[in-house]
């Protein structure tokens, strides 16, 4: 229980954080039932609570704040959950209709055994990459060229993050790849992950996540986590490199 606490916190506080990372105040959160109901926009994939019901359990009022929270605002209402949370919300959510629509695999790996050797071209991003990143992850995740100014601001703000580093991958120096890291109290957390699809199947998110787990050790952390869906080819990535899936979390919707 102290493990899933420790990892549901701190991946609460990195999606808090882009409320003070993003630039345009767009990104809101709402600190409640131990976690956090975030707010990037009615169609952000940032929009939703998380790490609720980890420290004791959820009355119907903390409830209600959210749903009134994200209903104001013209948003869904998306709850993510890890099984280990009291079960007062489950049944709280049972009771007001919510469904499951989504399962989210949490993997967990210690720092050794060193990742292996990376055989991309990789570089870390800095300031200025701030556009090709942003333009990269959006491409790899959409699989289209075409973005909508709010596609673009997510991928945006997550190089932003003020505690994280993010990094670049190239196949014959044009962009392919891209990844992201922050850190919270020794504990790692990988995201944002995204291969352009033109460049898949040449080993690129694996040296990305090879990366992340070395820079990782130079920063004195003791654990490293990520989450994909089930059975992706991002999960059987992850467990190559000694990752492995230590619960699954449900994401639940309501009306």
């Amino acid at each position: 229980m102290w493990l899933a606490r420790r990892l549901e916190r701190a991946e609460a506080e990195n999606v808090a954080a882009w409320r003070d990372c993003d630039g345009s105040g767009a990104v809101e959160a709402l600190e409640i039932g131990g976690g956090f109901a975030v707010f990037g926009g009615p169609t952000s994939p940032l929009t939703h609570a998380l790490g609720l019901g980890m420290y004791g359990p959820m009355a119907a009022e903390e409830l209600d704040r959210i749903e009134a929270y994200y209903r104001e605002r013209g948003a869904p209402i998306t709850i993510e959950l890890c099984p280990f949370a009291d079960p007062s919300i489950f049944e709280l959510l049972g009771k007001r209709g919510y469904r499951i629509t989504e399962f989210n695999n949490i993997l967990v790996r210690t720092i050794d055994p060193p990742p292996g050797d990376i055989t991309n071209d990789l570089r870390r991003a800095e300031a200025s990459d701030a556009v090709l990143y942003t333009r990269t992850v959006t491409e790899g995740f959409l699989e289209t060229t075409e973005f909508s100014p709010e596609q673009l601001s997510v991928s945006e703000t997550l190089f932003r993050m003020a505690c994280g580093a993010v990094w670049l991958a190239y196949v014959d120096g044009a962009p392919a790849g891209a990844a992201s890291m922050s850190i919270r109290d020794r504990l790692a957390l990988l995201f944002g992950d995204a291969t352009i699809k033109a460049y898949r199947r040449r080993g690129i998110q694996s040296d990305l996540i090879k990366a992340r787990i070395a820079h990782a050790a130079e920063q004195g952390c003791d654990l490293i986590t990520a989450s994909t869906l089930p059975g992706s080819q991002s999960q059987l990535n992850y467990e190559r490199l000694g990752f492995r899936v230590i619960y699954t979390k449900l994401i639940f919707t309501g009306e």
